[in-house]
């Protein structure tokens, strides 16, 4: 085995760092740099297994020997997946993999140590380096997420549903105990919207805003957050439905997962609203 070590200096916090590292969405894009389509899955916690995927179900898996949520992250390599299936222990299962996060005043030195075959080291030793390069690139600006759902309606329908303040307050949910009791839009260019969220037990709300930047009807809305993030909206037809896909800048207090998740909560209540409409 070769012991390899790659070093990067990225202008964004550990936090915002380790989450491009791992989060799903960012991990298939720097990871591309090894094979197109590439993948993990993982939930990421120490002591679980982790398996590297290509988009035909093979690669390797290993074990998860250390996490420290922003500052390392250390494989265990056990074997190799074919067809989706973990195969033997390798004999040269063992070898590490290992990602440590130090932070100077807001920017972050990513080093990587890999414990690779001899066979394989000058395949990493021009690979690895344009991975952390993408990692860099991703991590030095906003970070887009992506959900997305199809729709049983036509494209008028769904933008129907979307825009007008009366459904707004009947789908604006992520889950059954938050509510929307207000919502107002001024659908044009320079327009305003707003949603008032709030728990129904009162212990809590939000006023989540916003300025329209684009106003396509029934296929595109773009507009910017009262916090200075963008997102963009496509509705496009889909047989005989509508595929709703928004992109939306992260903000960096809350996991990017967690986002997700909330989003597409959010977009899943708007579907059943309009489909049981």
């Amino acid at each position: 085995m070769a012991t390899l070590t790659f070093d990067i200096s990225i202008a964004a916090n550990a936090k915002k760092t380790w989450q491009v590292l791992w989060f799903d969405a960012t991990y298939r894009k720097w990871t591309s740099a090894f094979m197109e389509g590439s993948y993990a899955v993982s939930d990421w916690q120490q002591g679980s297994k982790v398996q590297f995927l290509s988009p035909g179900g093979d690669g390797m898996y290993a074990i998860i020997e250390a996490c420290i949520p922003e500052q390392r992250m250390v494989f265990k390599h056990q074997g190799e997946v074919k067809n989706f299936e973990e195969q033997p222990p390798a004999e040269w299962g063992g070898g590490s993999e290992g990602y440590a996060l130090t932070e100077i005043d807001g920017t972050t030195t990513v080093t990587v140590t890999l414990e690779v075959a001899e066979n394989y080291q000058d395949y990493f030793a021009k690979t690895f380096p344009k991975a952390l390069a993408l990692v860099k690139e991703l991590a030095e600006k906003p970070v887009s997420i992506t959900v997305e759902a199809s729709i049983a309606a036509s494209p008028e329908k769904v933008w129907g549903y979307w825009t007008a303040p009366e459904h707004i307050t009947q789908w604006n949910t992520a889950s059954p105990d938050w509510h929307t009791p207000k919502a107002e839009n001024d659908l044009r260019v320079g327009g305003k919207f707003s949603s008032r969220m709030e728990a129904k037990d009162g212990s809590m709300g939000f006023d989540f805003w916003g300025t329209y930047t684009a106003v396509e009807p029934y296929t595109h809305i773009a507009y910017t957050m009262g916090d200075g993030r963008n997102a963009d909206i496509t509705f496009a037809s889909e047989g005989n439905g509508c595929k709703v896909t928004i992109f939306f800048d992260a903000e960096e207090s809350n996991p990017y997962a967690m986002q997700q998740g909330g989003w597409q909560a959010i977009l899943d209540s708007f579907k059943r609203h309009v489909e049981g409409s």
